[in-house]
């Protein structure tokens, strides 16, 4: 009897354990591809794949904490979220030991955009004085010596896609988006009324970082990234939304 109660205690703790969720922090300001958030959960894209197969595979239940993009780090310093993806470290204000990083997983482009017509191709340092439309949060590091000098003026939004959708309405001239959002919001339209890039304004490499806390199997999450990624998975996930590989 006492055998069988402790085998039944060893079974309700194993389970109780797997049970434990892998938090991850969403920013709401993500768009299509990379994830698309319906009634505050993300529900598909590029990024609500890789984290809803990294945790499948480490043995926890996802969970998704939506959020402001202002809110997403303080969430991670206050322990309500475990896993940030899509983010560099130059976006960080201080490195920090709190903190474990992922090996690079994404390439992030961010393009100049316009509307159509021309030119087909823009300096932003030889532009004259006039907003542009950004991500209220985000940084664009080639940017900011503009921004400093008030040569050009941020006009945000609260996500990427409405970003978009304000040049298409003519809001203004010029926007910063990621190459993937573009295309995903180029499908709608009729060619002639495409939006199209007309300048890099930055490129980096784009990873994970994972709360350093003894609660969280930190390891076991960086290696699980890490064959995710030599695998071909991540870029078997990135074809399955814009039928390549690399943006």
């Amino acid at each position: 009897m006492h055998f069988a109660l402790g085998a039944l205690l060893l079974v309700s703790l194993s389970v109780a354990a797997a049970e434990v969720p892998l938090r991850f922090v969403v920013p709401d300001s993500w768009a299509m591809p990379l994830v698309q958030i319906e009634r505050d959960r993300p529900t598909q894209g590029i990024l609500h794949d890789i984290m809803l197969s990294l945790a499948t595979q480490v043995g926890a239940p996802a969970q998704f904490h939506v959020l402001p993009r202002p809110r997403v780090q303080n969430a991670m310093e206050h322990g309500e979220a475990d896993v940030r993806c899509f983010v560099s470290q130059d976006w960080l204000p201080t490195p920090s030991g709190d903190y474990i990083w992922s090996v690079p997983l994404l390439v992030q482009r961010d393009m100049l955009i316009g509307r159509q017509g021309p030119p087909d191709s823009v300096n932003p340092a030889d532009l004259p004085q006039q907003s542009i439309g950004t991500v209220l949060g985000y940084s664009y590091p080639t940017l900011q010596p503009l921004f400093d000098a008030n040569r050009l003026h941020r006009e945000d939004a609260r996500n990427q896609e409405q970003v978009l959708e304000k040049l298409l309405a003519g809001r203004y001239r010029y926007a910063v988006s990621n190459q993937w959002t573009l295309d995903w919001f180029n499908q709608r339209l009729l060619p002639e009324q495409q939006l199209k890039s007309v300048a890099l304004v930055q490129e980096q490499p784009i990873s994970c970082y994972v709360r350093n806390d003894p609660k969280v199997p930190v390891q076991r999450i960086l290696r699980t990234l890490q064959q995710m990624k030599t695998s071909g998975e991540i870029n078997d996930i990135i074809r399955l939304y814009t039928g390549n590989p690399t943006p």
